[in-house]
């Protein structure tokens, strides 16, 4: 868990991570060539290790990650911040869905998506708001999860959300 905290904080560039740490990134990944690139890779293609490093803490968990995952709720990359998201989904990080709103105006249905069920899973009464615009969104996925949000919210808070 430390070295998917690393990848994730950034605290390992990519270079670092498909050279001296590569035995790390091969743990994390499983794989012994990780992203199956040719060497050497891309830097265009390093953001991959943090979006590795935040899908470790959809299967193991620790309390003090949820530091880390507040900065990559920033990250430059989409997909990283995608994977916050289905992580506060997942695990019910209240304190993490303020850092997610942002992501209900992304450009990718997915990130909008997943930032909605997110909310519905850890949100509290008032980020019920923060989804309405979203009904009528023109992506059917994302207009499914802001109902069922709205229903998860209902069913958790105990009370009718307008």
């Amino acid at each position: 868990m430390d070295w998917a905290v690393a990848f994730l904080r950034g605290d390992v560039s990519g270079e670092d991570a498909y050279g001296v740490a590569l035995p790390r990134l091969v743990a994390l990944t499983g794989s012994d060539n990780p992203g199956g690139w040719k060497t050497p890779v891309d830097p265009v293609n390093y953001y991959w290790i943090r979006v590795w490093a935040a899908r470790v803490f959809l299967y193991v968990w620790r309390d003090d990650v949820v530091d880390t995952l507040l900065l990559a709720a920033n990250d430059p990359a989409w997909r990283v911040r995608e994977h916050v998201a289905k992580i506060t989904a997942q695990r019910e990080l209240g304190q993490l869905v303020d850092a997610l709103l942002p992501m209900l105006t992304h450009d990718l249905p997915r990130v909008r998506a997943a930032a909605v069920r997110a909310i519905g899973a850890a949100g509290e009464y008032e980020h019920a708001a923060a989804i309405v615009p979203l009904t009528n969104d023109p992506d059917p996925s994302v207009r499914t999860a802001v109902q069922r949000a709205y229903t998860q919210l209902e069913t958790r808070l105990d009370r009718p959300i307008p």
